[in-house]
């Protein structure tokens, strides 16, 4: 009996805002005129993203003397620091992960009590004590419960989370291992007006999910797993701590680094997942330009990304949290059965790939 993801909880801060809304919101931030204004609003439309998420009321409001977060000032002077960034995700953090967990036991026969082992995952805040302490105390799990953090490694963290998970039931066949993810991707709005942050800006949203491990005959089983880093994408996708939150390096040109990288790998999938064979595949929606060039680089129809796109048209990119929210709505599609590649991609630039089977 192979290990598996035997259910998923989801959760979300607060209320949808509108595209269109954070849109606004930025031309304001960025202090642009007409034509620039135009030009935002534009890459805004084209994002494939509707609504996004945030535990941060401001980015729907209109006027500076409403925000509460943001500085009440035109110029957003003095904006926020890392400090303060931080606060937000030590004091929100713990109760969206809280919601996502009793989503996820609600939907199986496992209690709380009944956890062994919790990870928990995030790049866009860390405290300590942790939120997984937190997140023991609030669901009255046992104080033995071994934990892991799997912290900054990006997009492609939930893969990490999952691969631990199941070298852990694989070791331990009665565990009941609980993965969490929680990104407040909002709290790092970077004002200054150059490409990295425009696209970032454009793209991210805040979520939370928790995944359900343990060897089941219920759920997705976990088949094989794949590390991959494209060393020509290194300087394209990166993450630091900054003065004023976290600071991402992201590149127009992470798309086409995709593309060649995935078809130069394709061989290497062939005889790691016999690639011919799979009919689903569940990619991280990075960006509808990701989704696009990843089907186009395996030749594949673009019914494959429906779930994908749309997860990012109703949640945006959440980084970690996302590709569960995709494999959430996989696992409650009766028409797909079979096999699953799931992939990811993060800082690095890296590619890591999951076979799953439903």
């Amino acid at each position: 009996m192979r290990s598996g993801i035997v259910s998923i909880g989801l959760a979300n801060p607060g209320d949808p805002i509108d595209q269109s809304v954070i849109a606004s919101f930025m031309q304001k931030a960025h202090q642009l005129d007409e034509v620039e204004s135009r030009k935002l609003g534009f890459l805004y439309r084209k994002s494939g993203i509707s609504s996004r998420y945030s535990v941060l009321n401001d980015f729907e409001k209109s006027d500076p003397n409403d925000f509460t977060f943001f500085p009440n000032s035109k110029d957003f002077e003095p904006f926020p620091g890392t400090k303060a960034r931080m606060e937000v995700f030590r004091q929100t953090a713990p109760g969206l992960c809280e919601e996502a967990v009793i989503n996820c036991l609600a939907k199986s026969e496992i209690k709380a009590q009944d956890i062994t082992h919790l990870i928990l995952v995030s790049c866009t805040g860390m405290m300590a004590p942790g939120v997984e302490l937190a997140l023991m105390k609030s669901l009255n799990l046992d104080d033995a419960v071994e934990r892991y953090c799997v912290h900054f490694m990006g997009c492609y963290a939930a893969f990490t989370g999952l691969k631990l998970a199941d070298k852990i039931v694989k070791a331990e066949p009665e565990a009941k291992v609980l993965l969490v993810c929680v990104e407040l991707c909002t709290l790092h709005f970077q004002k200054e007006y150059m490409e990295d942050n425009i696209l970032a800006n454009s793209l991210f949203g805040d979520g939370a999910a928790a995944a359900l491990v343990m060897r089941s005959e219920k759920g997705l089983k976990i088949k094989s797993y794949l590390s991959q880093v494209l060393r020509e994408g290194e300087e394209d996708m990166a993450w630091g701590i900054g003065d004023f939150g976290f600071e991402m390096r992201l590149s127009k040109y992470i798309p086409t680094l995709l593309d060649q990288g995935i078809s130069q790998l394709k061989e290497k999938f062939e005889q790691k997942f016999k690639l011919s064979t799979v009919d689903n595949f569940a990619i991280h929606p990075g960006g509808k330009q990701i989704l696009q060039k990843v089907q186009e680089a395996f030749g594949l129809e673009e019914s494959v990304n429906s779930h994908a796109l749309e997860v990012l048209k109703q949640f945006g990119n959440m980084s970690s949290v996302t590709i569960l929210f995709v494999l959430a709505r996989m696992m409650h599609d009766d028409q797909i059965q079979g096999d699953i590649l799931s992939m990811g991609f993060g800082p690095g630039l890296t590619l890591e790939t999951l076979l799953l089977e439903k």
